[in-house]
């Protein structure tokens, strides 16, 4: 018995149901290009590091999860459902803080072959398109982008996109979400002129926000990793801010030698997140506040019991959001990690 399939049919095809079902050393396979090595070719594009997923016939929650990864090659094999302005529409849904160009291959091998790229910026365009604008014969492949702001007029005044910030290239997602950014902003109930302090900065978007908000304010940017920092600084490049100062090393290291705060936000902590209060409390001006975004149970309790032992007025906003996302031609909600936010400051007693 011969069978013909296209491609490769041990790659995302029909060998997996024959070896399912008949004895391996009955079977002989031939396979030939499958569509992941044209696809590459056309696009002159190494990819023995890509990552490969099919959704042809099948659920998207592998997908996402490496979209969320930000991985930089990635191939799918798509279907009449999840083609590839389906793709795209669930990409922008995700709000992620990676940047693709999407190359749609039609046909390839066939003299109606077709390759048609999306830049990250066109992505809409493709979203906007439906099924029938695809062959039917396709491949999706993703090329990340370097982060790059093409126009402020563009940007938002505050609540900016993941999208904006350069991120850590192993953990993309590391980075506090847009939703959380605004009530922390809120929280922190920002005035012009004042000295702020972002501990445990990351990227630094917490600490960007605040200083296109409040040009007129300095803001210590502290973060214990080189990578940390140097993303802070590109960061401040791209967005043209100038009134950031990125410190490198340990918080409870570098706190006293800072001029005090009238603002404070502790994004991370090291498992030291009680001798950082402890120095805070030292350097806090009398009208100052300090705001904290926990992910952690245990981390919360021990916030609490230090405010309570020092007699600090404090209050929790527990904050569970979800993103909606579109399946196929449905929508459900994502969950994003739930973060409790805790604003405080010192008692004045009479």
């Amino acid at each position: 018995i011969i069978i013909l399939t296209s491609g490769d049919p041990l790659f995302f095809g029909f060998g997996r149901l024959l070896l399912a079902n008949l004895p391996g050393e009955k079977l002989r396979f031939h396979p030939h290009l499958s569509s992941i090595q044209l696809a590459f070719s056309r696009l002159k594009i190494p990819w023995q590091d890509a990552r490969f997923i099919s959704v042809h016939g099948r659920d998207v929650d592998e997908l996402i999860k490496i979209l969320q990864q930000g991985k930089e090659k990635i191939a799918i094999l798509t279907d009449n459902i999840n083609n590839p302005s389906a793709i795209a529409r669930l990409y922008l849904a995700l709000g992620l803080p990676t940047k693709y160009t999407f190359f749609v291959c039609e046909n390839l091998g066939d003299d109606s072959e077709k390759i048609t790229s999306f830049a990250s910026e066109e992505i809409e365009k493709l979203a906007n398109l439906s099924q029938v604008d695809f062959a039917s014969l396709n491949v999706l492949v993703l090329l990340k982008e370097e982060a790059k702001i093409n126009n402020f007029n563009d940007l938002p005044i505050l609540g900016l996109p993941e999208t904006t910030f350069k991120t850590f290239e192993d953990r993309p997602g590391l980075i506090t979400k847009k939703e959380i950014r605004l009530l922390i902003l809120g929280e922190l109930a920002l005035k012009p002129q004042q000295t702020i302090w972002d501990i445990g900065a990351g990227t630094g978007s917490v600490s960007l926000e605040i200083a296109r908000l409040s040009p007129t304010s300095q803001i210590y940017a502290i973060e214990k990793t080189a990578i940390g920092i140097n993303l802070i600084k590109e960061n401040c490049r791209n967005l043209q801010v100038e009134n950031i100062i990125p410190i490198y090393g340990s918080a409870e290291n570098i706190l006293q030698e800072l001029p005090p705060s009238d603002r404070i936000f502790i994004g991370g902590s090291s498992g030291n997140l009680v001798a950082i209060l402890d120095i805070c409390q030292q350097k806090i001006t009398s009208e100052g506040r300090i705001v904290i975004a926990l992910a952690t149970i245990e981390n919360c309790h021990q916030a609490i019991d230090w405010f309570k032992q020092n007699k600090w007025h404090y209050s929790l906003l527990q904050v569970q959001i979800s993103r909606s996302t579109p399946i196929a031609t449905m929508t459900r909600f994502t969950p994003l990690n739930p973060v409790t936010i805790i604003t405080a400051y010192p008692l004045v007693i009479s």
